[in-house]
Parts: C-alpha cells; sequence; structure tokens
C-alpha cells in the first residue's frame, strides 16, 4: 500500500485523530465507557494501521521494539506502584483512600494511575503480538 497515495494521506489524517480518541477514552473511563484497556488497544491501532499503510519498517522506526517491551514493564510497575503506595501510606494493597487528604480525591487519583498503568502495558502487548506475529513469515523464508 506503499504507493496508494490516497491511502497514505487519509492514514496522516486519520492517525492523530485515533490517538486523540484513545486519550478520550483513557481520560473519559471514570465517568463513562471505557478506561484504561480499550486506550491501550486503540493507540496500538493507530501503530498498526500506520504499518499497514506506511510499511512494518517504517512502524519499528515510529515505535521500535525496546519501547514496546519498556512499555509492558512501565505499565505494570505503575500499576504495581499505586498498590505499594497504599501500603506505604498505611492502607491496603491498591487501597486509594490513602492517596489524597480526601478520600474522594485519593480514589480519582487511584483508578487514574491504575488505567494508565493498564493502558501503557495493553498498548505494549498488543503491538509486541503484532511484531511478532508480522515476523513470522520471516523466519520461515530465511
Amino acid at each position: 500500500m506503499r504507493s496508494d497515495l490516497i491511502l497514505r494521506v487519509v492514514a496522516k489524517l486519520l492517525i492523530p485523530f485515533i490517538l486523540l480518541f484513545a486519550l478520550y477514552v483513557q481520560f473519559h473511563g471514570d465517568f463513562g465507557p471505557g478506561g484504561g484497556f480499550q486506550a491501550g488497544v486503540i493507540a496500538a491501532a493507530a501503530v498498526i494501521f500506520y504499518a499497514l499503510i506506511f510499511g512494518l519498517a517504517d512502524a519499528r522506526r515510529m515505535v521500535p521494539e525496546p519501547l514496546v517491551e519498556s512499555m509492558m514493564a512501565l505499565g505494570v510497575l505503575t500499576f504495581g506502584s499505586v498498590g505499594l503506595a497504599g501500603l506505604l501510606l498505611g492502607g491496603n494493597y491498591l487501597d486509594y483512600f490513602v492517596l489524597a487528604h480526601d478520600t474522594v480525591h485519593g480514589q480519582e487519583r487511584g483508578i487514574f494511575w491504575v488505567e494508565v498503568g493498564v493502558a501503557i502495558t495493553v498498548s505494549g502487548v498488543m503491538l509486541k503480538i503484532f511484531y511478532m506475529f508480522a515476523d513470522r513469515g520471516k523466519v520461515d523464508d530465511e
């Protein structure tokens, strides 16, 4: 699809809106349907769409494999850190009430950071799976 000018132009126009929608789903997840999992999948879908239109090599330059692997670890670390913060502040694991002076603000902070961790992890895992499937045919050819 590298030679199809219309697809390339449409992709360049759509990808920023797809990523913006991922951010909307991430930040709106507290108030309605959505959250970290959905936002992570949408963000990964934008990169996969980029790879389908512009080629896998260009997508790997944009989001390299070491970054994808780091995203998986960083997301889990973020999720776990919220739980440990609750323990260190005198609550239970993933007890959001102790994360702020007010229990409501603590809930908001805790849920926000847990959802950020989930979004980063899910996006990284989806991209890793895509990269692994995209590489599958290359191993057989060599």
